[in-house]
């Protein structure tokens, strides 16, 4: 079951097109990763899906519902996590989270959820004192307030040190585990391979890629092979075990392979045979940040700045 259906949207701004005929599905618990360089038509896609931009063309449903007339009944079914809320700096951070609280039905409790987004110990601070990895987390905190069946998380650990980081993985796993689909968004490829079940990459406007990070990882074939050549020894002597062409920088070695285990046994028969060791002999399989920038190598337009502001 899908909980957002995207078939052939479409958006443009005067002669710029935005979101050019796309297409794709998130089903209901998944969290699906919306990737792209700014430019792709991102936040464009997300903010028609939150019912907060009207489209050109296309049909979209979240949650079995046109996001353009869903109103109150869809609002109160979706969390909202934007890049800044914009909320008032005097409020307290529990006073900020309880009114966010009163505009959902099914809402958590305060404390709950401050315990939840590691904020339990600044509730009764003014959110302009918070630094800004806190202020994050009340954002953070504002979206899943309100116990929601879809969450929009746009850069949502901006700011978050590594394990505050984590510690939003683990809370963003555990939502999912309730049941809770999550449509996320973000430049940290490392984030959307830890928790994507899917990611759709964009580029200008079009879906080019989509899959699970291994799937699309898999795909790119060649593995990285670097190594330091002894003290006192030429690459050339090394000419019969590596391919052609390796990069070399000073002593540094490395080359790309789609058969790393012949390759490295190769290389290293050649060093042991002769009672040596590769200094810092380093294998790297291929990461989503790679498949992406590969994907995506072109694609560096900044998106349209769109008319009109986003009423929160």
């Amino acid at each position: 079951m899908a909980a957002i259906e995207v078939r052939r949207l479409r958006k443009t701004y005067g002669s710029i097109v935005a979101v050019d005929d796309l297409s794709f599905d998130v089903l209901a618990g998944e969290v699906y990763a919306l990737l792209g360089h700014n430019g792709a038509g991102k936040s464009t896609t997300v903010e028609i899906l939150e019912g907060y931009r009207d489209r050109d063309g296309g049909d979209v449903s979240v949650l079995g519902t046109d996001p353009r007339h869903g109103g109150r009944e869809l609002r109160d079914r979706i969390g909202i996590v934007l890049q800044s809320s914009g909320i008032e700096q005097e409020l307290y951070v529990a006073e900020a989270v309880a009114l966010y609280a009163s505009c959902y039905r099914r809402r958590r409790d305060v404390d709950d959820v401050l315990e939840l987004v590691g904020l339990a110990e600044q509730a009764g601070q003014r959110i302009g004192t918070l630094s800004g990895g806190q202020r994050r987390r009340v954002d953070l905190a504002f979206g899943i307030v309100g116990r929601p069946e879809l969450l929009f998380l746009d850069e949502p650990t901006t700011g978050f040190d590594p394990a505050a980081r984590r510690r939003s993985w683990e809370l963003i796993g555990d939502l999912c585990g309730e049941g809770t689909t999550v449509l996320l968004t973000t430049h940290y490829l490392d984030e959307a391979e830890h928790l994507a079940d899917r990611v759709g990459v964009l580029k200008a406007g079009r879906l080019i890629a989509e899959g699970a990070p291994s799937e699309l990882i898999r795909a790119e074939t060649e593995t990285r092979v670097s190594f330091d050549v002894p003290d006192g020894m030429a690459v050339t002597e090394l000419s019969d075990v590596l391919p052609p062409a390796p990069s070399i920088a000073g002593a540094r070695v490395e080359f790309s392979t789609k058969t790393p285990t012949a390759a490295v046994a190769a290389l290293t028969g050649w060093a042991v045979a002769r009672g040596l060791e590769l200094a810092a002999l380093t294998v790297t399989r291929p990461t989503l940040e790679d498949v992406f920038l590969g994907l995506v190598a072109e694609d560096t337009s900044p998106e349209p700045e769109p008319t009109g502001m986003r009423d929160e």
